[in-house]
């Protein structure tokens, strides 16, 4: 799943992909707003992308997508 965080006041996103279920990745994103802690999330590569909790502008969760088997036309 991609996943894009933007941050207050940086014109640039963050954008990862996970391998975590949209409503984990909610109730981390709810969890930090609602705390002011920050929140940590992990891409399909096992990197950890910290961001503080109160520096979220958004997150944007993009569709669950089941991988790809085989060769087809895009």
């Amino acid at each position: 799943m991609e996943i894009k965080i933007g941050i207050q006041n940086i014109a640039r996103e963050i954008v990862l992909d996970s391998e975590q279920s949209a409503e984990d990745i909610a109730a981390l994103v709810s969890e930090a707003l609602a705390k002011g802690s920050e929140l940590r999330l992990k891409d399909e590569k096992g990197r950890i992308v910290i961001v503080p909790g109160n520096a979220l502008g958004y997150v944007e969760l993009g569709a669950e997508e089941a991988r790809r088997v085989g060769f087809g036309a895009l």
